[in-house]
């Protein structure tokens, strides 16, 4: 994504916004950033809610999504407060669904890095 806005004459303001995503086969200990519960998982979204509301209060939302394969997604509430919601899960649902089967719980470090870039006029 990068947006260039002109200021009138006098700058040029950008910005990008760089996502990196690791997804990996869940395990113990279970959380990170994110976790994709398949629609046929051993452990579904209601189970993964209370098991992160009681290792980590407060700091996770579990999203239900209408996916074939997925059937939700726990991300840590700190992402949802950096990036767009409709535009993170777009970026999730595309990269875990090659990967995922219905059966699978996957959990993933997610890291959002910001830069900006500026150009102004010198006097």
């Amino acid at each position: 994504m990068e947006e260039l806005l002109m200021f009138g004459d006098s700058s040029v303001y950008s910005r990008k916004a760089t996502l990196s995503l690791k997804i990996s086969e869940f395990e113990v200990p279970p959380m990170q950033d994110m976790l994709i519960i398949g629609r046929k998982a051993p452990i579904g979204p209601e189970a993964v809610r209370r098991m992160a509301e009681a290792l980590s209060p407060e700091q996770f939302t579990l999203l239900k999504i209408d996916h074939p394969k997925i059937e939700a997604v726990l991300l840590r509430n700190s992402l949802l407060q950096m990036m767009d919601e409709k535009l993170l899960m777009k970026i999730i649902l595309e990269e875990s669904e090659r990967m995922i089967s219905e059966s699978m719980v996957l959990r993933s470090e997610l890291k959002i890095a910001l830069s900006v870039q500026r150009e102004v006029d010198l006097l």
